[in-house]
């Protein structure tokens, strides 16, 4: 199956294609075109070129079976840039879109077998988070503050491995962790060719409601005046 990858969710800006034979577990996944920068904003200025590139690396769109996109847990302007380029080219192309969660990717990314924690900082004394015991996830992602997150990794046992921008945060002393900008194009690949389009739907995973708020009065409308004043 040959598939092409987006991520915009963290601190990367990947467009990918590969061809994926096998599983998500066992697959492999063989690097077509592949383009990929670290930036922790741009990415709509950037993506389309990106995409451009790895695909006329790749020989072209066609031949593609699917575009797989990361759906989150992540930055909500990029989630919503990668997300509508991929519906946007999958209509154009009349190819299926897939979502892959973000904490699965950076999950497949870290490779292994054992006890395993991906983790992003949420900022505000958060993580986003998801949970593996011997490949199994343990709940679905979930916003957790620092210590519960401790908590839950600490509960797998003393091998749990921790992988993600909140790895740092969680690990207690001399626990493993890798920190990683983003997905590995190649996890995503992997997962992105495994999952059912039916179950697996591009739609943004949003975990915690967003920071920026909604003005308080219109253009031009003069403030309210406190009681009293």
């Amino acid at each position: 199956m040959r598939v092409l990858v987006i991520d915009t969710a963290l601190g990367l800006c990947s467009a990918a294609v590969f061809a994926v034979e096998g599983g998500p577990a066992g697959g492999v996944a063989r690097a077509l075109g592949l383009r990929s920068e670290a930036m922790a904003k741009g990415h709509q200025e950037r993506l389309a070129g990106l995409v451009r590139d790895a695909a006329a690396e790749a020989g072209g769109f066609g031949g593609l079976d699917r575009i797989g996109v990361t759906t989150g847990p992540g930055s909500f302007t990029g989630l919503r840039v990668g997300l509508a380029f991929a519906q946007g080219l999958g209509a154009a192309l009349g190819l299926p879109v897939v979502g892959v969660s973000t904490l699965d990717g950076l999950a497949a990314s870290a490779g292994g077998a054992g006890p395993m924690a991906a983790l992003i900082d949420a900022r505000r004394g958060q993580v986003y988070a998801r949970f593996w015991r011997d490949g199994i996830a343990q709940g679905p992602a979930e916003a957790l503050s620092i210590e519960a997150a401790r908590a839950r990794a600490a509960a797998l046992g003393p091998d749990v491995r921790l992988v993600g921008s909140g790895a740092a945060l969680v690990a207690d002393e001399g626990a493993a962790t890798l920190d990683l900008d983003g997905p590995a194009p190649e996890a995503l690949a992997r997962l992105a060719a495994a999952a059912d389009p039916a179950t697996h739907p591009p739609r943004p995973l949003y975990l915690r409601a967003p920071d920026a708020t909604p003005p308080s009065r219109l253009p031009g409308q003069p403030r309210p005046v406190a009681p009293g004043a």
